[in-house]
């Protein structure tokens, strides 16, 4: 795959920021403690799966104390619909043990010291970075890894290998919500197995040499973004927000309002 020219990076960010303003996660959660335990719930699982399942397990523990209170058996009865439930509830139990004992409750605002947890990978730890600190990281999940190569914008062969690019080649300004325009676009526009270009508002800049689109729509796009760049449309999301979304720019270690905020 030829990697995308640097301006061309430019005008790809630039018109998924037009799409998305601000966006924001589709997990839902309370404070970065939360934010954490869903992240690692959600690990081969879906949003919307585990969105079903938290609310009464962070109704009853919002704070490692009171999920350590809580014990293995009760919060894998809270989680049981979620895919790999039973050591699912082991990490977050073990988890929410050493913020107690070794950090006085509070999540770490380190990714090393976040990867000694268990449960938490670097993925899920760059995450927490991003949506509960405002840490410019960039996770690199299934739709990352996949519109990271298949656009052009940062081939790489392993996840840490499109990070890597993503970090080099994602202009600083763009770097704060990079993760969550690049998630979005690839669960609702660049999908798997059928990607929807003839919706995506950087058809015409993808290197993707399979477009599902003719190439005069293409041209016509481009032509569109160059002189009126406020007619792009933003894709629909499959699925509704069911709760009222935050706004982001909180005070980064203050707690969060429960809803949802994206940014895989």
């Amino acid at each position: 795959m030829r990697p995308m020219p640097k301006r061309d990076i430019e005008e790809f960010y630039r018109r998924l920021e037009l799409t998305r303003p601000i966006p924001q996660t589709e997990l839902e959660f309370i404070n970065p403690f939360t934010l954490l335990g869903a992240v690692v719930l959600s690990a081969q699982a879906t949003d919307v799966g585990v969105n079903k399942a938290t609310p009464a397990l962070f109704a009853l523990a919002d704070r490692p104390a009171k999920m350590a209170a809580l014990g293995e058996e009760r919060v894998a009865n809270l989680i049981r619909t979620i895919g790999l439930y039973r050591t699912k509830a082991r990490n977050v139990i073990a988890l929410s043990r050493i913020l107690v004992e070794k950090y006085d409750g509070v999540v770490p605002r380190d990714r090393d010291t976040l990867e000694t947890l268990p449960g938490v990978g670097r993925k899920t730890a760059n995450v927490v970075l991003n949506v509960a600190f405002g840490e410019p990281t960039i996770a690199v999940d299934t739709h990352i890894f996949r519109v990271g190569n298949r656009t052009g914008l940062a081939p790489g062969k392993t996840p840490l290998a499109v990070e890597a690019g993503l970090e080099a080649r994602t202009p600083r300004k763009y770097k704060l919500h990079a993760h969550h325009w690049l998630i979005l676009h690839g669960r609702y526009v660049c999908m798997a197995r059928k990607p929807d270009c003839p919706v995506c508002v950087v058809a015409d800049l993808c290197r993707y040499g399979a477009k599902t689109v003719p190439a005069e729509m293409i041209a016509a796009r481009a032509e569109m973004a160059a002189g009126e760049p406020n007619a792009l449309a933003e894709p629909k999301p499959q699925k509704a927000p069911t709760r009222r979304k935050p706004p982001l720019n909180e005070p980064a270690v203050a707690s969060v309002p429960r809803g949802r905020r994206t940014a895989r």
